[in-house]
């Protein structure tokens, strides 16, 4: 049985991972509108799993994945300020969890 590994780009993959107080305290850092990364695709994945247009999975958060994370934080009586931090990381992945595959999902190959 052969395994499909995909390794992702360098740019998108974090170099440590330090959490201090500048970092929320849920283990994801504050990400917004102009942040790219690794962090920023988990998001948009969590958003697009929960019925949110975030123009894809590319890492990069623009003006879809700000006005997706906004919708989000309206309907669950976050502050709407565009910004994914301890409430909104928290909120976010507490409903994702459980979800299971979406059409982001990438399954193994099996050959």
């Amino acid at each position: 049985m052969k395994t499909c590994i995909t390794q992702e780009p360098a740019n998108l993959t974090p170099r440590w991972v330090h959490f201090d107080e500048r970092q929320v305290a849920s283990g994801y850092p504050l990400v917004r509108q102009g942040s790219r990364g690794v962090y920023v695709c988990i998001a948009q994945d969590a958003l697009t799993t929960l019925g949110y247009d975030t123009g894809g999975l590319d890492g990069v958060f623009g003006v879809r994945t700000n006005s997706s994370v906004i919708s989000f934080q309206n309907k669950n009586g976050l502050t709407a300020d565009g910004i994914i931090g301890r409430n909104t990381w928290n909120s976010l992945m507490s409903q994702v969890v459980g979800k299971g595959a979406s059409n982001t999902t990438i399954l193994p190959i099996n050959q």
